[in-house]
């Protein structure tokens, strides 16, 4: 397998101040990780700057622009509830949009396998005019977008695992025919959506919620039970994963007791229908993941997986 890594040094420079769980350590520990000999056979990319044109199929330019203007010349600014931005913020916004739109180009013209984005802030909380926990943009409402408007996809699946729900992705795609939204999560916690009875207009809103304290077994059930079968029968031309891995046990902003083996697991099983389905084509996003230990183990079986290694 030849996977691609994107990332840039500029996911360090958006800074949320102190104590905040979403911090550039999360950034550091990644590129740590990633130095190991284990990932000597990565393609590595330093992502490009924003390309507009693939923001604007997902947000409209007034809210681009808003958010561009808030940006300050110094100290910090609250945006909204849990969005914070720095004047490094923008910057790094514009290579995470330019990074994913970069690994779906490489993804789906066959120059490599999969990806895996490496960047933040992340995006699955973003909704289409609206900036909410952590989220600017709406990053893998971003990589769909491309694969169908530059490389004719027809159908993408976006398996979210994040242990918070994808509420602006779900939003985003609620009308959308031509894009499933499979997610587990914990229920209740923020942002409050993700009830399994929300399907979407035409029913391609796939929710499995997962109660405070569920383990291995609960997540595999549900995920081999409802969402992997959804997927595979969507038969997606591209399979995006929202990689949050803040349902690890560690993680302090969850409640979910998942181990590194699951996302593993999951990973594996993904490819198998990427395989089937999608020649073998996931571009991953990184979304959530706070224990810094934590993360940088998940990530790194994440990504070995997608290597085959």
């Amino acid at each position: 397998m030849t996977t691609l890594l994107v990332s840039h040094p500029s996911s360090l420079e958006h800074d949320t101040g102190p104590g905040h769980p979403e911090r550039a350590d999360r950034i550091l520990v990644l590129e740590r990780t990633f130095e190991s000999e284990i990932f000597q056979m990565l393609h590595r990319e330093l992502a490009p700057a924003l390309d507009y044109a693939a923001l604007l199929r997902v947000h409209p330019a007034d809210y681009v622009e808003r958010i561009k203007a808030a940006a300050p010349a110094a100290g910090l600014i609250d945006i909204a509830e849990d969005v914070v931005m720095s004047p490094g913020t923008w910057e790094a916004i514009s290579h995470s949009i330019g990074g994913t739109v970069a690994a779906v180009d490489e993804v789906m013209r066959g120059k490599v396998n999969n990806a895996f984005v490496a960047m933040r802030p992340p995006g699955h909380h973003a909704e289409i005019a609206r900036p909410m926990g952590f989220c600017f943009f709406n990053l893998a409402a971003i990589a769909a977008r491309q694969a169908q408007a530059v490389h004719g996809a027809e159908r993408v699946a976006i398996v979210d695992f994040d242990v918070h729900h994808g509420n602006g992705t779900q939003q985003i795609f609620w009308s959308d025919p031509s894009v499933l939204y499979a997610s587990t999560h914990q229920m209740p916690l923020y942002p409050g959506t993700g009830g399994a009875g929300e399907c979407g207009a035409h029913d391609t809103i796939v929710n499995a919620p997962l109660p405070a304290g569920a383990g291995s077994k609960i997540f595999r059930e549900a995920m081999a039970t409802k969402i992997f079968p959804r997927v595979d029968a969507f038969a997606p031309d591209l399979i995006v994963i929202s990689a949050g891995f803040d349902a690890h046990r560690f993680d302090p902003i969850g409640g979910l007791h998942l181990e590194v083996a699951d996302f593993t697991w999951a990973t594996a099983r993904l490819m198998e229908i990427a395989e089937r389905r999608a020649h073998g084509r996931i571009v991953s996003i990184l979304e959530g993941g706070y224990d810094l230990i934590a993360l940088a183990r998940c990530a790194s079986a994440h990504v070995q997986t997608l290597m085959g290694a």
